[in-house]
């Protein structure tokens, strides 16, 4: 009791007020999420034209060979004898047939929806299209539904999943030296720390390390909520699993890096919240459409997007560090390295779900360094300047809603710690 006590008034203390960087209030996000974003935001990422994701879920990890919890691929349960081998346990032998199990991919999909689809091809191909997404074309790219498909506990675990995100903080986002990493998670470890503090790193560097702790901190926060429970009769309970949000965000427990965590959370939230409040004008012209092939439907999407939109120009931007960012070759490199990172991930549903999210943060961040262009779009046609593709679109409001419900978990997860006093 004296523990969650604790937690709860150091999780208020830490995750309250104003951000840094942004001068932005805590509660006023809270509020402002609660009650004009995510229910609109949720309505929409229902509607079809963001249902579906097109994804290749088979490129080979082009950095190391693939060694995860059970190279979690399918359903089925082959990989796991080598795995066993270290393992050597009938525990481990349970996990990895759970792994696999939640891991899976369900690609059920409608004969209606498969004709759909070509539909839409021929008609994106029609159109005038200047950032086209290599990945997209690829024969192995598959239509996947993410409403049968949710973003939540699978199972995977171990070196394979502590690899991906060491790789992304170590070799690409500029980490401050004295945030505290373990070697490897499976190693009794003190951890790393270094005389350097965070304000060593220069303004831009600094902006890019909170994109990618905010995006750590919302994926975790996503497993923590929607958590297997409990599994009988082959039905699964999934919930809150206050004892992993502890362990993922406990001051305590983290070495005070849970708070900030979260803050980079709100940051995040607010750099992708700008990003739809600048790219308003690219929508709002009357050659942009949602197509789907039925125009009512089409035009009711267009309508709550344009209204979320309107939503987020109620927000009070003071990004003094976007204004400089100059290093946008380089933020370009980092962030091209980290999307090819997500396909060494073990597990097909995380694949999924990481490389969505970091196709949204990237198109934000597209969207951010093109303010010009997008102001000086012609109404009535295509521009050169600047271009979204369907998977772009797709990805960036689906990456908002996953940051959306994060600080809605994150308030449901205080009043749950509340109540365990």
């Amino acid at each position: 009791v004296h523990v969650f006590t604790i937690t709860v008034k150091i999780l208020n203390s830490f995750v309250t007020g104003v951000l840094d960087d942004c001068l932005c209030d805590i509660d006023s996000i809270d509020n402002f999420n609660t009650y004009k974003i995510f229910p609109k935001i949720k309505k929409l990422q229902e509607r079809d034209y963001f249902r579906y994701y097109k994804v290749n879920l088979k490129r080979p990890c082009p950095f190391w060979a693939e060694d995860g919890h059970c190279s979690i691929k399918d359903c089925h349960v082959e990989p796991c004898p080598e795995y066993l081998k270290m393992a050597n346990n009938t525990k481990e032998l349970e996990d990895c047939e759970q792994a696999n199990k939640l891991g899976a991919i369900n690609s059920t999909l409608s004969n209606q929806s498969k004709e759909a689809f070509i539909d839409w091809a021929r008609y994106d191909d029609s159109r005038d299209h200047f950032c086209e997404l290599d990945d997209e074309r690829s024969p192995a790219a598959q239509y996947v539904d993410l409403l049968l498909n949710p973003e939540r506990y699978t199972g995977y675990k171990g070196t394979s999943a502590w690899r991906v995100w060491n790789s992304i903080y170590e070799e690409n986002c500029f980490k401050p030296r004295s945030v505290y990493r373990p070697l490897n998670p499976l190693v009794p470890s003190r951890g790393r720390f270094f005389i350097c503090t965070f304000s060593c790193l220069c303004l831009e560097k600094r902006v890019f390390y909170k994109l990618i702790s905010g995006l750590h901190a919302s994926i975790n926060l996503h497993l923590c909520a929607n958590y297997l429970l409990e599994e009988t009769w082959g039905k699964p309970s999934w919930g809150p699993n206050i004892k992993e949000f502890k362990r993922r965000f406990d001051p305590v427990e983290t070495k005070g890096e849970g708070p900030r965590r979260l803050k980079n959370l709100y940051f995040l939230y607010l750099i992708e919240l700008r990003a739809l409040s600048k790219v308003a004008p690219y929508f709002e012209r009357s050659i942009v459409d949602l197509y789907t092939g039925n125009a009512e439907e089409d035009a009711d999407t267009k309508t709550l997007l344009l209204n979320i939109f309107q939503d987020t120009n109620q927000m009070q931007f003071n990004f003094k560090s976007l204004i400089r960012l100059k290093i946008f070759s380089e933020f370009r490199l980092h962030f091209k390295n980290i999307s090819r990172i997500m396909d060494c991930v073990g597990c097909d549903k995380c694949r999924l779900w990481g490389k969505l999210q970091t196709q949204g943060l990237g198109t934000a961040l597209k969207i951010l360094f093109s303010e010009k262009e997008i102001q000086k779009l012609p109404e009535n046609s295509p521009s050169k300047g600047f271009q979204l593709t369907r998977q772009e679109i797709v990805a960036l409001l689906n990456a908002f809603g996953r940051l959306s419900t994060s600080i809605r978990d994150l308030q449901n997860f205080k009043v749950l710690l509340q109540h365990s006093r």
